[in-house]
């Protein structure tokens, strides 16, 4: 009986996806481990591998399509020995959404199937498919699932997965704890509204081009939309010196040691690892609102904003605040590069504390981000330059660089706001005492 291949779910959180590239045609042979598609999902593009031997039989879904609901099956494998007779009367595909590509021919719609039964999903999907993705060979669960699993108490063992290959993922572990975990309290669903046509603003047809927003960008619209309406955003600015900071990166980055352990330091590696020692120093900024209770978080997972075609994605460091300067800039420079080749699992860039967002590479010399949900603040970081300042009395010259913590006054309220930041200076300005 000729396997299906489902459209597989590549985060806790994923509804449908973009099936962006067939990587085998109709007739090909595959083995297992063999590569056999790419799905595009707002933020990353991911590989699906095979698990077992055979032949691509159909084809149900064409590269290009978006829309594709998670478990919609997207194609047949035959198994060693069937023909293509073997396909008569199955794999009828399920409607989806739209062609990303007009020139591709889409698959002729047929009359709607109920999704098969979990337990059916699961049988399959563990003869069909596997994602690269990080699980343990005993319990097989996502990275996100176990840290919520060890924030309420929870045993794997004990659970059931949902995912694939039974994977336990984030939402078994909301439904094991009664919707009450770690973040899985973040934000109430949110639709952005309709655009009102250009028309209504006075901007005459033909005048303009109408490009369509990508999944990347709906999201983003959708994001920021939802954090300006429900959380209620204040800016506090302060000015830091840094030729101290500076000085020391000179220092450090001369003593990187040549070939395969180099390293480079940035001012943003030195901005993440004061924002962590900030957050440990005041632990109640490093929170998130979740209705009637604040989420105090155990350890500083710092999102950082990175831009890509089309939008920006936020690279975790987890557990900032054990790490040190140059395993903060291995990370960061890997997870960097591989954001902007859309490489990121979805569970290095899902969750996180707290946001820092640096333009001053741009020559930006303040601004103030919007804030990321569920959390409770968010650093903007302007450029280093050469500013006037008032020294004993006297007029000097120093580096200063503005930054703006942007905070969710729901949790994080004025004076805390204030208190963090003159921890965050602190760091910044005398840089010695991050390495102790």
């Amino acid at each position: 009986m000729p396997i299906p291949v489902l459209m597989p779910a590549l985060s806790p959180t994923m509804e449908e996806g973009t099936l962006s590239k067939w990587l085998v045609k109709e007739g090909d042979k595959i083995a297992s481990g063999d590569l056999i598609a790419e799905i595009e999902t707002d933020k990353a593009t991911m590989e699906v591998e095979a698990t077992d031997d055979g032949v691509m039989g159909r084809i149900l879904v064409p590269a290009g399509t978006e829309g594709v609901k998670v478990n919609t099956e997207i194609a047949l494998i035959l198994e060693e020995g069937e023909d293509k007779g073997a396909l008569a009367g199955t794999g009828k595909p399920a409607p989806v959404a739209k062609k990303a590509k007009p020139e591709a021919k889409p698959t002729a719609p047929a009359k709607s199937a109920a999704p098969p039964p979990r337990s059916v999903a699961q049988a399959a999907s563990t003869k069909v498919q596997s994602i690269h993705a990080v699980s343990d060979e005993r319990i097989k669960a996502s990275p996100l699932a176990k840290r919520l699993a060890a924030q309420s108490g929870l045993d794997l063992t004990a659970l059931k997965g949902s995912g694939p290959h039974g994977r336990i993922i984030k939402r078994d572990i909301e439904a094991a704890a009664g919707g009450r975990v770690g973040l899985a309290a973040q934000v109430i669903p949110f639709k952005s509204p309709a655009a009102r046509p250009p028309q209504d603003y006075g901007i005459r047809p033909g005048t303009y081009d109408e490009v369509p927003l990508d999944t990347l960008r709906k999201v983003v619209a959708q994001r920021m939309t939802e954090s300006k309406q429900t959380v209620p955003h204040f800016p506090l600015t302060v000015d830091c010196e840094i030729d101290k900071l500076m000085a020391l990166r000179r220092e450090l980055n001369a003593k990187s040691p040549d070939g395969d352990g180099a390293f480079k330091l940035s001012v943003n590696d030195f901005v993440i690892r004061a924002s962590a020692l900030a957050l440990k120093k005041i632990p109640d900024v490093n929170a998130s609102f979740a209705g009637d209770k604040r989420l105090l978080h155990h350890h500083a997972d710092i999102a950082v904003a990175v831009a890509l075609e089309g939008g920006l994605i936020t690279p975790i460091i987890w557990q900032a605040e054990n790490k040190g300067l140059e395993e903060i800039s291995r990370e960061m420079k890997d997870k960097a590069e591989r954001a902007r080749k859309r490489k990121l699992m979805p569970e290095e860039y899902q969750g996180g504390t707290f946001s820092v967002s640096n333009l001053g590479m741009y020559g930006v010399k303040e601004f103030y981000a919007v804030i990321n949900p569920p959390h409770g603040a968010i650093l903007a970081v302007g450029m280093g330059e050469k500013r006037p300042v008032v020294k004993d009395d006297a007029l000097a010259i120093a580096t200063v660089m503005s930054c703006t913590l942007s905070c969710d006054h729901r949790v994080v309220d004025g004076a805390l706001g204030a208190r963090w930041l003159q921890v965050f200076k602190g760091y910044v300005e005398d840089p010695v005492t991050m390495l102790l």
